[in-house]
């Protein structure tokens, strides 16, 4: 992209007071609270950031400190966020299902002086490390204050740490008002720590510039309009969803709905009505199962008009790529959208037009029966030291099974000496959008920082001749069969999570003869197959069942039909209990722990060769 690019906003807190100036009397957040959704507007937020930011001064948060979130999407979290910047403090957030001691370390390794947490239970939890004994290397000597979101003050422990809460900070603050700092673009906005997929997390540092660079980015290339909303349940504790979702939309004037919990989703939908949808490819892929399932399930004569109506959609795409048109196929469409597919539509609350996918690759067959529905996906790619976003696909520059290409002010290289394949090398991103660094870790600055500047991201891709990037897998994750071949088993694991009777997945083969794949059972939907097929048993037992197995084998040869020889999936082996957070298995952003995998079912995996 072009060095000319010129930012619209320098720091966060200037897209906060453009935003709450321009907007002042349009909702923002809306929370469903007694069966009933009740909107914050754009001028109350402004309200309650001045009388945070007052009160965190109270408590003598200052620039350059640090403040810790440990809470879920809340209006709170975003108040806290915008009051932390005018203050010229760092924003730390963190996960409710990340384990204490994972906090203890995060706020010990950024020094955080006050942390924010949602409940008495996670304020208990810090209380408690801040007391325990420096045996782990986490006693929390810097921090000072926690702030309790719902309940009362913890216990008053000695020294200067106070337990108190968010109405107590804000009461504190309309008494003595702050006004808010001018930070400088160089100054650090946030500390977000990488998932540990490996060892201990990072700490990213992101500047002001990397996140109001990306903003503005976006603005150049995809304006949207006060009229849009979202259903936001992506965590704003990760890149993708604090930057793409929270800061961006609200640069723009929409709205945000925040979701009750991720099994309310679809519910929430129907009631806050979304035009736009920020989520990961799991998210994505229920939604395709879903809609498949309700086909499967109606009678033949609406199974073959939902099949016409999805061959009537490609045909009209293969005629646009010719530049030609039909008048019979566009008046088909016109049937076929109101009859079928805004009907689907209206599951989503009707008004869905456009669907962000991000964190992970999506399959291109999901992404284009989504778009065949009517609900336009736009994918991208970044990391969380690239702000996230580095590449975007946006009106008129679209191609499905593509990232997009690079943002404005942002240029992608690719290295083909990092893997050795004379087409898909490492991808390196240079732009305003590269972190400032890893906190207090130049050894890791020095393995991820070329010499010009680049940011080598651990991905492999390759752009097209239109400047689009495809993502071909993760280097670290890629291994190498005993006859020489490289698999990246990610975005296989994508592709058998299609099917509905798989909830997750893990590919192996490292340095073995052939690939064999350990596969979590949707052990519901099991069960439902086996009461429909004469299967007796229930739970896990069935698993061992010889007609279930062979289901498997079915769903895992269907769903790998375009899998390259090499990368056939020759073994399985079945297990009930999925990957999560709570059990170790998967990060924050829903990432494989492979080794934690493997330390559990590696002997299982073994006996499969």
């Amino acid at each position: 992209m072009s060095t000319q690019f010129k930012p619209q906003y320098e720091t966060l807190t200037a897209v906060f007071d453009a935003a709450t100036r321009k907007y002042a009397d349009r909702p923002l957040f809306g929370t469903k609270l007694r069966g009933e959704w009740q909107w914050m507007s754009y001028g109350e937020f402004a309200r309650e950031v001045a009388d945070v930011r007052a009160g965190l001064a109270s408590l003598g948060v200052k620039a350059g400190d640090r403040v810790g979130v440990i809470a879920n999407n809340r209006p709170e979290w975003a108040i806290g966020a915008y009051a932390t910047y005018g203050l010229g403090a760092a924003y730390v957030p963190m996960y409710e299902s990340q384990m204490p001691t994972e906090w203890a370390y995060i706020l010990k390794d950024c020094g955080a002086r006050a942390v924010i947490v949602a409940n008495a239970k996670i304020r208990d939890a810090i209380l408690a490390a801040k007391a325990a004994p420096d045996e782990d290397g986490t006693h929390l000597t810097e921090l000072e204050h926690v702030i309790t979101l719902d309940g009362n003050a913890g216990p008053t422990s000695t020294g200067t740490e106070k337990g108190t809460t968010w109405s107590l900070v804000r009461e504190a603050g309309k008494k003595a008002p702050a006004p808010a700092i001018t930070p400088k673009g160089q100054d650090v906005a946030c500390f977000i720590y990488t998932s540990g997929t490996t060892g201990k997390p990072k700490g990213v540092k992101l500047t002001h510039a990397n996140f109001a660079s990306n903003v503005s980015a976006m603005h150049e290339v995809f304006p949207m309009s006060p009229e849009d909303r979202s259903l936001s349940f992506l965590p704003w504790a990760h890149s993708f969803g604090q930057t793409a979702e929270l800061h961006m939309l609200f640069s723009m004037g929409a709205s945000m709905g925040i979701a009750e919990s991720v099994d309310k989703i679809l519910d929430n939908l129907k009631e806050v009505k979304p035009t736009l949808l920020f989520s990961v490819p799991r998210i994505f892929n229920r939604l395709y199962d879903r809609v498949n399932k309700q086909v499967a399930s109606s009678p033949g004569w609406r199974q073959g008009i939902f099949r016409s109506a999805m061959s009537n959609v490609v045909a009209r795409k293969k005629l646009a790529e010719q530049r030609r048109s039909s008048g019979v196929a566009d008046l088909k469409q016109r049937v076929f959208d109101k009859l079928v597919f805004q009907r689907i539509r209206d599951l989503f609350g009707g008004r869905l037009k456009y669907a962000f996918s991000g964190g992970a690759a999506i399959s291109k067959e999901v992404a284009e029966f989504i778009d065949n529905l009517g609900i336009v996906v736009y994918e991208g790619y970044g990391l969380t030291e690239t702000s996230p976003i580095a590449t975007a696909n946006w009106p008129g520059a679209r191609k499905i099974g593509s990232v997009g290409k690079a943002i404005p002010g942002v240029t992608i290289k690719i290295d083909l000496s990092a893997t050795g394949d004379p087409k898909s090398g490492e991808i390196v991103v240079y732009g305003h959008n590269v972190m400032q660094g890893y906190h207090a870790l130049p050894e890791e600055n020095d393995k991820v920082f070329t010499s010009d500047g680049g940011f080598r991201t651990g991905d492999m891709g390759y752009l097209d001749d239109d400047g689009f990037l495809y993502i071909t897998g993760r280097i670290k994750e890629q291994y190498k069969l005993e006859n020489g071949k490289y698999v990246a088993p990610a975005p296989l694991e994508e592709l058998l999570k299609l099917s509905g009777y798989v909830s997750n997945v893990m590919v192996f083969g490292d340095n073995k003869p052939y690939n064999v794949a350990l596969v979590v059972a949707n052990m519901a939907e099991v069960q439902k197959w086996a009461d429909a097929n004469g299967v007796s048993g229930s739970g896990t037992a069935l698993l061992e069942h010889d007609k279930v197995k062979a289901l498997f084998r079915e769903e895992v040869d269907a769903h790998s039909k375009d899998f390259k020889q090499f990368e056939k999936i020759k073994k399985i082996h079945l297990v009930g209990e999925d990957f999560t957070v709570e059990n170790g298995m998967l990060t924050p952003k829903q990432s494989l722990k492979r080794r934690v995998v493997m330390q559990k079912y590696g002997d299982a995996i073994t006996r499969l060769y």
